[in-house]
């Protein structure tokens, strides 16, 4: 089966978007739809991306995460490289359907391209916390997660990182 066998549905009405069985998914003006990702057992927010229609399709067909990177303008199934596939336990959708939200099972035990399990690996200090550490009107990240999963010049060797400046 072709990915182009799934057929999302033409937005045509709020009642249709928002009550319906209907699938019809909004894409912003670049083509693409938010999807976070989290863990399946622990609730674990592990990382946010997007989807074309192709990445939303294959994710739907095969049951692990397909993404669409903007940093290498790109289709990217997550694990292709690394072998940290996501396998798709659940996918919902919003009230709107403009936002996925994948649950996944990771294999190798992490998501980040950093090589931490979870791309949220800082926190941001806030009320308190903020007044007291902050340098100069400069905010201090906090880092919540120090150990990292795998080495990642040692998953990805000398691939661009698609962190783009």
């Amino acid at each position: 089966m072709s990915d182009s066998a799934i057929r999302f549905n033409e937005r045509t009405s709020i009642e249709q978007v928002e009550e319906s069985t209907e699938l019809a998914p909004r894409f912003d003006e670049r083509g693409l739809i938010t999807a976070v990702t989290t863990d399946a057992q622990s609730g674990e927010l592990l990382m946010q991306g997007y989807m074309n229609t192709e990445a939303l399709r294959l994710t739907i067909m095969t049951g692990e995460a397909h993404y669409y990177s903007r940093s290498r303008q790109a289709l990217w199934h997550k694990g292709s490289t690394s072998g940290l596939v996501q396998k798709v336990e659940q996918l919902l959708i919003d009230d709107d359907q403009d936002c996925v939200w994948l649950r996944v099972n990771v294999a190798g035990g992490a998501s980040c391209h950093v090589g931490y399990r979870s791309c949220f690996y800082r926190q941001i200090p806030v009320g308190r916390e903020f007044t007291a550490r902050q340098h100069q009107g400069q905010i201090e990240l906090e880092f919540t997660d120090t150990d990292k999963v795998f080495d990642p010049a040692e998953v990805y060797g000398d691939a661009p990182n698609p962190t783009i400046l």
